[in-house]
């Protein structure tokens, strides 16, 4: 993941935009989340059985990332904002939908926001999504074979955004077409200058 979110950074950077990215909670070197691995490791067998995962699972494997990643995007958002060189307009980028959506509806500071459609979305995520108004820019790869299209799409009709783009692309999670990646920058500068 990092070299995408290395090229993902310097596309920014040419663009003109200041780019920070956090290890996520559990990830790296970070301290694993208690219980994600086991939810990991039941989401991977019943995808591999072709058996739909259950909310509850969902939930397992995603709340304990969002509820731990919100909070220091929150504190990290703080210190850099305070840096005279850094804007006052904000845009989020970002791999994990769940976490996204929550900061877009509780952080006036995000101005616009591009998402990506490809994890399973816990329930309390279609909730926060209704929270959710800032223009919206979300991909997502109609081939992503770990991932619940169905899923994706009843998130993205439950934005309450009235500026709201669905970018869907042929291909599997990893496939994201540099164009498309291109769109997104189109987007960040039409919303954040």
């Amino acid at each position: 993941m990092y070299p995408r979110l290395v090229a993902r950074a310097l596309s920014a950077a040419a663009q003109g935009f200041a780019a920070v990215s956090i290890e996520l909670p559990g990830a790296g070197t970070r301290i694993p989340l208690p219980g994600v691995e086991q939810a990991r490791a039941d989401l991977i067998r019943a995808i591999s059985t072709g058996d739909q995962p259950g909310a509850d699972l969902v939930d397992r494997l995603i709340l304990p990332l969002t509820d731990q990643a919100v909070p220091e995007w929150q504190i990290t958002l703080d210190e850099v904002l305070d840096l005279p060189e850094i804007g006052e307009k904000v845009g989020f980028s970002g791999g994990v939908i769940a976490i996204g959506t929550r900061l877009a509806a509780i952080d006036s500071r995000i101005a616009a926001a591009g998402l990506f459609a490809g994890s399973y979305v816990p329930r309390v995520t279609m909730e926060e999504a209704r929270q959710v108004t800032i223009p919206l820019h979300v991909l997502l790869q109609w081939d992503d074979e770990g991932n619940d299209r169905g899923m994706a799409l009843d998130l993205f009709d439950a934005f309450s955004s009235t500026e709201k783009t669905l970018c869907a692309n042929m291909g599997g999670h990893t496939g994201v077409p540099r164009f498309a990646g291109e769109d997104a920058v189109r987007f960040f500068a039409r919303h954040l200058g």
